[in-house]
């Protein structure tokens, strides 16, 4: 689709140019660079404010649009004395490296898009850093939120925690951290009173996967809940094997939770696949590789006296792991395999 707009109000030199614009490049200078009124014709540009705005006109549209800058619209640039500080950091999927080198592979393994970084000063008081992710989607924005969650929900967003001056929340398809260099009274409110902007601003709110549904509520830790993609996120929180024997990737979804059981810990794991025999190959794999001996009782007990169940239903693999007891593993197993079984119906 082609579009036109005729700029005004910019100050500079007068110079009319005649270009023929993508849907994607009018939607690049909406977004905050240009101002602008549709035609019908072709984009006629003039009055440009200087020759750079016409190299970045160019660029764009080269490389088929702009980046839209996340934090227009989404992050203040100032609140109780703080002060937006220097020029905003974007990076994207190919950059996400020079910002966050040690933990860039957890994002990437998500349906990350870009983030925007945006430092606050004031005189006297620790500097603050707001990130805006963009993670595609609202599921993978619960996702990377929960990917190291450990305290109680503190109302901000759709789910968020704080602890020593650091906010994490996520809403829609944004996950945001916002970070005092130190924790002071004032440092708080204001981390506080950013992130209450923020998420007030982003619409709609955003729901989280589908798979949390078959989540059996009773001895469920909830805050061990971790939503995930790929094998890396499975072994970040309890590895399995050296091998992908569950065939976990960018197309499955997948959690693992804590159920507290008779003083231990034992781990839930469910993966959605795309199909039933997707999953069926996956079940197999793992029985092979992890359990073979239990191929027809679906449990066995292991090298540490504790016990593992799984169980195929439909497009779903579950498996249960360092359960106390034999019939620990399995009522937990039969409890996912009830809610499954509904869903199938």
């Amino acid at each position: 689709m082609q579009a036109s707009v005729e700029w005004r109000d910019i100050e500079g030199f007068v110079a009319p140019w005649t270009f023929t614009f993508s849907q994607e490049s009018r939607r690049c200078w909406e977004n905050g660079y240009v101002r602008g009124c549709a035609g019908e014709e072709g984009w006629t540009i003039r009055n440009l404010r200087s020759v750079a705005l016409l190299l970045t006109v160019c660029v764009c549209l080269l490389l088929g649009g702009c980046e839209e800058r996340l934090t227009d619209g989404l992050v203040p640039t100032e609140l109780s004395g703080w002060r937006a500080d220097g020029e905003d950091g974007v990076y994207n999927r190919e950059t996400l490296y020079d910002y966050i080198n040690g933990a860039a592979e957890v994002y990437l393994a998500y349906g990350f898009r870009r983030v925007a970084a945006r430092r606050f000063v004031k005189q006297g008081q620790p500097a603050i850093t707001v990130d805006v992710f963009d993670m595609g989607s609202s599921e993978d924005a619960y996702g990377i939120f929960s990917f190291e969650r450990e305290g109680g929900d503190v109302g901000i967003g759709r789910d968020s925690e704080y602890a020593a001056g650091f906010l994490r929340f996520w809403k829609g398809p944004f996950f945001v951290s916002i970070l005092a260099d130190r924790e002071t009274a004032a440092s708080r409110q204001t981390v506080m009173g950013l992130s209450k902007a923020i998420a007030d601003k982003i619409k709609p709110d955003g729901a989280r996967p589908k798979i949390l549904a078959f989540l059996p509520p009773k001895d469920l830790i909830r805050t061990s809940i971790r939503f995930f993609h790929q094998k890396s996120g499975l072994d970040y929180h309890y590895f399995v094997a050296d091998k992908n024997i569950l065939g976990l990737n960018r197309e499955t979804d997948a959690f693992l939770a804590q159920y507290g059981m008779d003083g231990f810990k034992a781990q839930l794991l469910l993966v959605h696949y795309p199909g039933a025999s997707a999953a069926g190959a996956a079940f197999d794999s793992f029985l092979n590789a992890y359990m073979p001996e239990a191929r027809e009782s679906g449990v066995a007990r292991t090298e540490d006296g504790k016990w593992v169940a799984a169980k195929a239903q439909g497009s779903f693999v579950a498996a249960v792991f360092d359960a106390p007891s034999m019939e620990n593993a399995n009522s937990l197993i039969e409890a996912i395999v009830a809610k499954l079984e509904v869903e199938d119906k």
